[in-house]
């Protein structure tokens, strides 16, 4: 077990419980696919919480799926959040068959299923967050080695989140390795999303 994952709920810092229970939840595009449909897609991002003993601390489950097509979500990941006093990090995991696991942040039943030996780690692809008062900051490691390829192209993802109770805002990039030129994301800015619904109340505290 690492050394700095909290053994209770007494080692857990406000501001990580504070993050998890704003992530958790439904959030929705609509608005801004509704206003500009040919720029933007009605997207949802679901964050569902982990039962505490999956990684003795808190985590979560997340899907992010097309408003038309809620059953096959084109990504899925696993997120264990680790304090370090001045920041949260937040370990990224892969699921090895993600699509055994579709609808899981709406069926409880299906989360359920996900366990410790379902995933693995997405190594240099970790998120640091910080709060900045009403809202955390976040944005992917440094060192420029999340590697995704992408049309035959090696890419490195530059990512960034504001987050708030109610909101998230987010900007996904990938870069060519080389030219460091976009290769993939969006080029008409970030998507913002607003929360539909809270899982809030889910979030363990051990």
């Amino acid at each position: 077990m690492s050394p700095n994952l909290p053994h209770s709920s007494e080692a857990i810092s406000n501001d990580l419980v504070t993050l998890a229970r704003w992530m958790a939840g439904d959030f929705s595009n609509y608005k801004q696919a509704f206003e500009n449909s040919k720029d933007y897609a009605h997207i949802h991002v679901f964050f569902r919480p982990l039962p505490f003993d999956f990684f003795s601390g808190i985590g979560l489950y997340s899907e992010q799926v097309y408003d038309y097509d809620l059953w096959r979500p084109y990504r899925q990941g696993v997120h264990r959040l680790i304090d370090q006093g001045d920041q949260i990090y937040i370990e990224n995991y892969g699921l090895k068959n993600a699509l055994y696991y579709a609808g899981a942040a709406r069926d409880l039943t299906i989360l359920k299923t996900i366990t410790p030996d379902c995933i693995e780690r997405r190594y240099h692809c970790s998120m640091i967050f910080k709060r900045d008062g009403d809202r955390f900051r976040g944005s992917v490691e440094p060192g420029n080695r999340c590697l995704i390829e992408k049309n035959g192209c090696q890419t490195y993802l530059d990512s960034y989140v504001e987050l708030t109770e109610t909101t998230w805002v987010s900007l996904d990039k990938g870069l060519d390795v080389t030219t460091h030129q976009q290769v993939w994301g969006s080029t008409f800015g970030p998507l913002r999303f607003e929360k539909r619904e809270s899982f809030a109340q889910e979030v363990p505290i051990g």
